[in-house]
């Protein structure tokens, strides 16, 4: 070992001396790149129409206009959902509505609030779009300047895009929003559930779902056909169509995709924007990637990173909260828990911060306690994850990436009926695997179905994995385990469910990880 430091030691010297002759100088670690940013937006309609959100239009209409049963308090009502869903573009239409809102309330401001939540800026805002000036630089002069602005008013608010948690700093920039007549609103757009609950208090909180893929497809041709009939282009509505379902529903990626083909006009152009990921589409033609990866940032960096694990799950794979806890646990992504809480009391907290900021979403299974990642969301933990994270499906068995494992850490696939020596070969370099686990199909109310998997796996393979954290053989049909799995000291969950296995070798009782 010394002498292994001491190589160390000294070809970090020569890298040291080095950087004078190319220039290099310190900086100070710890600073970050700039994060993205979103653009502001503003109440100006953008969209012509707005497809499929004519019932969520009108409960929020409902809830806005509806009496405010707290007398002195403001009412607030929350749209949440993931990014690109539409929260914005559903407050836009609801906050032009002539009908009915425009004739209720008789003044209105819009301000765009975003990451950076400063209460004198956002109180400026409002009472700029009210009054059209704000001379002082006080917060306490402007907050009583717009006391006297709203006082006995019967007004709407809308703040879009908030992201802050924090109680203290909400109750201080609604302070002046009370003397306002009855009846008065805050509309709140955001990504989080946990600060909608925390704003909206005991006001109802308006989930806002993605579209249908009918509703879907019609916002996708609006932009891709804007001056042309689809009648004309029967291959192109074909791709197209295939093209609206890895939009999942959600309009901004129908939308951009959309307004990106608007003047490919050949088969092979759309081609190659339907067998891309979303992340090799620039910035410049895409917001997609942007608009995700704005939710990412903002995640503190050990959520950061059970996130990024998760690219190692299938597609559509329904999953349980432990199942993803206890995977984190032995990856050792969870902190060390403070006081008498438990590791996996930790990580079901980390979940569930996961799930309020969108990051996951109930599946629609008839199994409530089921929970699912969107698409572009999985695509994104594949995108975060970069290579460390490896699964071999079908779009990649073939393809010259499953080649390239050798920095692999986690390796995941999905089971087949048998699963042979020719599936494994690519992995025979993958020294360093901390992950090996096969997913199956999940079947409601029924077993997993046994499939067989060679020999080669658990008798040679395995026993090669040394630094392996994650270790699951479920549901495979093996007759026995090779000794040296007592080797595999670094194990810390093992799956055996459902393998059918009717002896264990010795040698696992010296897993004292596990």
């Amino acid at each position: 070992m010394r002498s292994k430091m001491d190589e160390i030691t000294t070809r970090l010297k020569d890298l040291f001396d080095k950087r004078i002759g190319l220039g290099l100088q310190n900086v100070n670690a710890g600073h970050h790149t700039k994060p993205p940013q979103r653009p502001p937006t503003s109440s100006l309609i953008h969209e012509p129409c707005l497809h499929g959100r004519d019932e969520d239009k009108k409960a929020i209409i409902d809830l806005l206009l509806s009496d405010q049963s707290n007398k002195g308090k403001v009412g607030v009502v929350a749209i949440v959902g993931m990014g690109g869903v539409g929260k914005t573009t559903l407050a836009r239409m609801v906050y032009n509505d002539d009908e009915r809102v425009n004739k209720h309330f008789e003044m209105k401001a819009w301000v765009y609030v975003s990451e950076n939540f400063d209460i004198m800026e956002v109180t400026k805002a409002i009472l700029e779009s009210i009054s059209d000036t704000c001379n002082f630089k006080a917060l306490d002069k402007v907050q009583v300047q717009l006391i006297k602005a709203l006082a006995g008013k019967k007004f709407l608010i809308v703040l879009d895009d908030v992201w802050n948690k924090n109680r203290s700093d909400w109750f201080s920039l609604k302070s002046p929003f009370n003397l306002g007549a009855s009846g008065s609103k805050v509309l709140v757009t955001t990504r989080s559930r946990d600060v909608a609950l925390m704003m909206v208090g005991t006001d109802k909180v308006h989930s806002l779902k993605e579209l249908s893929e009918d509703d879907c497809w019609s916002v996708f041709a609006q932009h891709a056909f804007e001056n042309r009939s689809t009648d004309g282009s029967p291959n192109l509505v074909s791709i197209g169509r295939k093209i609206v379902k890895k939009c999942g529903g959600l309009p901004l990626a129908a939308r951009t995709l959309g307004g990106l083909l608007q003047c490919k006009l050949t088969d092979d152009e759309w081609e190659d924007v339907l067998n891309s990921k979303m992340w090799e589409l620039s910035d410049e033609e895409s917001d997609i990637l942007p608009a995700l990866i704005l939710s990412y940032y903002h995640l503190p960096s050990h959520l950061k990173n059970c996130f990024a694990y998760c690219s190692i799950l299938p597609k559509g794979y329904e999953f349980e909260e432990k199942e993803l806890v206890f995977l984190w646990m032995a990856e050792g992504l969870i902190q060390k828990p403070v006081g008498q809480k438990q590791m996996e009391d930790l990580g079901c907290e980390y979940f569930r911060e996961l799930l309020s900021r969108s990051f996951f979403q109930l599946s629609s299974s008839i199994e409530v306690s089921l929970f699912i990642m969107h698409g572009l969301m999985h695509e994104l933990a594949q995108f975060v994850a970069k290579r460390n994270c490896f699964r071999m499906d079908e779009e990649l068995e073939n393809n010259k990436e499953a080649k390239n494992t050798t920095k692999a850490r986690h390796f995941s696939y999905t089971r087949c009926h048998r699963d042979g020596i020719k599936k494994f070969e690519a992995f025979q370099k993958a020294k360093n695997l901390r992950s090996f686990l096969p997913f199956g199909l999940r079947d409601v109310g029924s077993n997993e179905s046994i499939s067989y998997l060679t020999s080669y796996v658990p008798l040679h393979m395995l026993p090669k994995l040394r630094r392996l954290r994650v270790l699951s053989l479920r549901s495979y049909l093996i007759c026995e385990l090779s000794s040296s799995i007592g080797d595999l000291k670094h194990v810390r969950f093992l799956d055996l469910s459902c393998a059918l296995i009717t002896t264990l070798p010795e040698s696992i009782g010296t897993l004292y990880n596990l």
